[in-house]
């Protein structure tokens, strides 16, 4: 029996900060999975999860600072498994690494990640996956410990594990998110994984030598001390889900907890940066 989901389409003025708020405020009352275009985002909610007076915890709904109207319509999962069955086509990032879905032919590269996203964040076709893909290619993870901190699809962990990682902790706040890495983890014969359901507190006790982070801003510099306090010396922190206007802040805050900034990826005003413990 198909899920049944509530579909809300938001027009969001000014769209990028705005967008990166609406989408934090939506998740911590339940939304599952957001899609963002060009005038704002879709966020998708399970029926059954839904109540008349949901969004009036969504602050930013009152912002004078933003202008947000929005729609809502009832839809069937199977009809977004569907589409983007219909609209998924395999990503191949630097000649070596190419996503595909289960219904795909076989790539002739180094590595290959079959995943099967449904609705969740990662499947390489978004700036922000695709630059931490890079990144991840032309780093050393041999034997390395990992951390994917909202790893939404779990590609990026995967690809760690491909790439030589010996230990990887991957995270995600959304169940659905935590359900869809353990099937995609599970596709790709992954050993060395472990999938969990939560957020930073999880990361109490733990260190890694390498974290990846592709979030949004606003997670990104509420809980940069904790992903800081969990990184090795020498070790390596990659972030992404923020704008090329928003990096500045981002190095300042790293900057604060003794993070040094080495280089960055811009992609379509969506940045990837990289800094050093």
């Amino acid at each position: 029996m198909s899920q049944v989901y509530l579909e809300y389409s938001f027009i969001v003025k000014p769209l990028s900060l705005g967008n990166e708020i609406l989408i934090a405020e939506l998740a911590y009352v339940g939304f599952e999975s957001f899609v963002e275009d060009h005038q704002g985002l879709k966020a998708y909610i399970q029926k059954k999860e839904w109540n008349k007076n949901i969004l009036e915890e969504i602050k930013i709904l009152d912002s004078n600072e933003f202008k947000i109207t929005y729609s809502k319509k009832e839809i069937e999962q199977v009809n977004w498994n569907a589409a983007w069955e219909k609209n998924f086509h395999p990503i191949e990032v630097d000649q070596k690494c190419v996503v595909r879905a289960p219904f795909h032919s076989k790539a002739n590269v180094d590595y290959e990640i079959v995943i099967e996203p449904k609705m969740s964040f990662g499947t390489g076709h978004h700036e922000t996956t695709y630059m931490m893909l890079q990144y991840m290619l032309e780093t050393d993870f041999q034997g390395k410990t990992v951390l994917d901190m909202g790893c939404g699809t779990a590609v990026l962990a995967i690809l760690a594990e491909f790439r030589g990682a010996s230990k990887i902790d991957a995270i995600d706040i959304d169940s659905w998110c935590y359900k869809n890495s353990l099937e995609n983890i599970e596709r790709n014969n992954c050993k060395n994984i472990k999938t969990f359901l939560g957020n930073v507190s999880l990361l109490e006790n733990k260190k890694y030598q390498i974290i990846i982070a592709n979030i949004n801003r606003n997670i990104l510099l509420k809980d940069m001390e904790l992903y800081c306090f969990s990184l090795e010396n020498e070790g390596q922190l990659f972030l992404s889900g923020f704008y090329n206007e928003d990096l500045n802040i981002i190095i300042a805050t790293c900057t604060k907890f003794n993070l040094t900034f080495v280089d960055k990826i811009e992609r379509n005003n969506w940045v990837a940066a990289k800094f050093k413990k």
